[in-house]
């Protein structure tokens, strides 16, 4: 065992664990990650909570409870998962007042089929914060066209939010200008905006599986030197335009009013191409004020052999342009690329949370009491 995750914790990177199930809050795994891992805070999505509550133990009961009641199958859902939500954010409460709220925090996800529908998400946001009622949670909102205006509305209340599924960096610099918004409308209904927080989670492994496939197919010695370099280099050229908005005037008065920045967050950070070191995105993507939220094996790999070498961000900004401007001259179209991933993000989420709807279904026929 290397100590590469306190390293990474020394250098400003906030790890998270991107995974949650109620065995893991029960049996003390979340504790013991807390406590030896240097972890910080935990991400869900429909897909962890899909295969949770689908393949776990430790539901049995409550999906009793839910049956006896007669609860719809929207509602047992939601009062699951923000069951482990709440005992996840009460386990993390102390890194949370130890970090004056920036991290110990535990997201949870709107339902994804309302991911093109802003006042939806809006009043779904709304909700989510009510039911898990812990100030360490985070809500997470799809940076969809239909998301961007519902971010800003949902910082307005003072609820603050993950802003997930972020593949592009024009739509990024969207998502900032969203919560920049949003911010200043909070300070316009007087609240106190240093209890305001969000991160921007921008994929990353996604987009070299992608970009590397069409490298593939344009299979000349020009294309495959560019393999495995199209995401690291979006990632960094994400946290440019991080820097440059929160050094701009804009964010200067949020910043007398005691505002947070919105950090960015490394998420799809487990490497899909088996040929590539499976630390690629730790690694490689060091930076202060950044948060890499890991599934356990990639957090796994890091403390056993992670490399961590201090600031691998600084000073790549030009390389980084210049690898995304040559993938474009063999005629792979970026925008083509990341809305395609964006699409396939939100259908993901919506067939696991289909998938959880469906399997949650059967266990409550199965569990209902009979009748007489």
């Amino acid at each position: 065992m290397t100590d590469a995750l306190k390293r990474l914790s020394d250098e400003g990177v906030a790890i998270w664990l991107d995974d949650l199930s109620r065995k893991r809050i029960t049996s003390g795994n979340l504790a013991e990650l807390i406590d030896q891992q240097h972890i910080v805070g935990v991400t869900t999505n429909p897909s962890i909570f899909q295969k949770a509550i689908s393949h776990g133990d430790g539901y049995e009961q409550q999906l009793t409870d839910l049956a006896t009641r007669k609860v719809t199958v929207d509602e047992a859902i939601r009062m699951i998962t923000t069951a482990d939500v709440r005992d996840a954010a009460d386990i993390l409460r102390p890194v949370f007042d130890a970090t004056d709220g920036q991290d110990g925090r535990v997201s949870i996800e709107v339902d994804p089929r309302l991911a093109h529908h802003t006042d939806a998400t809006v009043a779904e946001a709304k909700q989510l914060a009510w039911l898990v009622d812990r100030p360490n949670t985070l809500i997470k909102i799809p940076a969809t066209k239909a998301g961007l205006p519902a971010i800003t509305e949902v910082i307005g209340k003072g609820i603050s939010v993950n802003v997930t599924l972020i593949f592009s960096l024009e739509r990024y610099r969207e998502v900032m200008d969203a919560y920049l918004a949003g911010l200043e409308k909070a300070k316009a209904s007087g609240l106190d905006l240093s209890k305001i927080h969000s991160v921007a989670s921008f994929f990353v492994s996604r987009v070299d599986s992608e970009i590397d496939k069409r490298l593939d197919a344009v299979g000349t010695p020009e294309a495959k030197a560019l393999k495995g370099k199209a995401a690291l280099a979006n990632a960094r050229l994400a946290y440019q335009a991080f820097e440059e908005v929160f050094s701009s005037d804009r964010w200067a008065a949020l910043d007398k009013a005691q505002a947070n920045k919105q950090r960015p967050l490394w998420a799809s950070t487990g490497v899909k191409d088996p040929a590539y070191k499976d630390t690629l995105y730790v690694d490689d993507l060091v930076a202060p004020g950044t948060v890499n939220t890991m599934p356990e094996a990639t957090l796994d790999a890091t403390a056993d052999h992670g490399q961590i070498t201090g600031n691998t961000i600084a000073g790549t900004y030009d390389q980084a342009r210049a690898e995304l401007d040559a993938v474009a001259k063999l005629g792979i179209s970026y925008d083509d690329v990341v809305q395609l991933l964006e699409d396939e993000g939100v259908e993901k989420f919506e067939a696991s949370w289909i998938d959880l709807l469906n399997s949650t279904e059967a266990e409550l026929k199965r569990l209902a009491p009979s009748e007489g």
